[in-house]
């Protein structure tokens, strides 16, 4: 997969575009069900065209440079991560726009003109709201009326789960909610978050559950605090395991603020500092909470993870 970045006005042409291409639209933070069958309709128009298979995104999030967004705005998935996923998805090329303030004041023509009519795109598939241009002004019937027959356009209308709109914005609501179980129905996989296996202070060890500390790769969205039934990769294998994240009050004073990943690793006893690891996440279990003792932690933490386990095969 080549990734050719591009920004405006100065780095908009490169010797690697090699056309013509069949070219999916949009941020698609999360790569979410509704991304993905924009990205499906891209690849049939790819296929039924003779085109390559090519996807746009821009970075960063349009809300950083422009501002104005109520809500707080992470990224589900960071440009890293987002790549690694188009990748996967056998994209041929993916476009990543450099988003500026120069980027955002194009007018609509402007954006088809330089984006689309030079980067030989014959056909353009978006979502049923993608805009473009300027503060937003061009919507994806301007993008057909524009084209001049130098390209074709098709319009994903949008996707449901659960009689609501599939979102980056509602994935990102249910993140922050600790509901993991909707947004892997709405990603279509779980939430990941890739890190390193750190140094933490061993108390899991000392009571018998040895934890692999997990420093989060730069960028990512850590979940709300609470116990999960996770799935981790390791050397490129994956298992089972309980999750806690949180501040560990059993332990810590509550003025120490240090949120941290910790992930029991069901029948595994290796020493893996400095490792690269995968978290996935499939199911909240509870809150965090302070217990009376070691002995009382031990036990919920024995029922954690039968829980986990026990949810966990339930999917196989």
């Amino acid at each position: 997969m080549k990734v050719i970045h591009l920004m405006y006005p100065h780095q908009i042409n490169s010797p690697e575009v090699q056309g013509p291409y069949s070219l999916a639209i949009g941020f698609f933070d999360g790569i979410h069900l509704g991304h993905q069958a924009v990205i499906e309709e891209a690849r049939e128009q790819a296929k039924a065209k003779n085109l390559k298979l090519a996807v746009m995104t821009f970075d960063p999030h349009p809300s950083i440079v422009l501002g104005g967004r109520k809500e707080q705005v992470f990224y589900i998935t960071p440009l890293k991560q987002k790549l690694e996923i188009l990748k996967k998805l056998q994209v041929d090329t993916v476009f990543v726009v450099r988003f500026t303030s120069d980027f955002a004041n194009l007018n609509p023509s402007e954006f088809v003109d330089i984006f689309i009519r030079e980067l030989n795109i014959k056909h353009v598939s978006a979502g049923f709201d993608y805009s473009f241009g300027k503060k937003g002004s061009g919507k994806m019937e301007d993008m057909k009326q524009l084209s001049n027959g130098d390209y074709e356009v098709s319009i994903v209308d949008k996707k449901q789960f659960e009689e609501d709109k599939i979102s980056s914005t509602r994935i990102r609501s249910a993140l922050k909610e600790g509901d993991m179980e909707s947004v892997r129905h709405l990603l279509g996989r779980p939430y990941q978050i890739p890190g390193i296996v750190v140094h933490g202070d061993k108390r899991g060890r000392e009571i018998g559950f040895p934890t692999a500390n997990v420093q989060e790769a730069e960028g990512t969205f850590i979940p709300a605090t609470g116990v999960y039934a996770v799935k981790i990769e390791v050397q490129n294998e994956w298992h089972n395991g309980v999750c806690n994240v949180g501040y560990k009050p059993t332990f810590k004073n509550p003025d120490e603020k240090n949120l941290t990943i910790e992930v029991f690793i069901d029948q595994f006893d290796k020493n893996i500092y400095g490792e690269e690891v995968k978290v996935d996440w499939y199911k909240y279990l509870r809150g965090e909470r302070k217990f009376s003792g070691i002995e009382a932690l031990k036990t919920q933490i024995e029922a954690d993870k039968q829980q986990a386990l026990e949810y966990l095969q339930s999917l196989v």
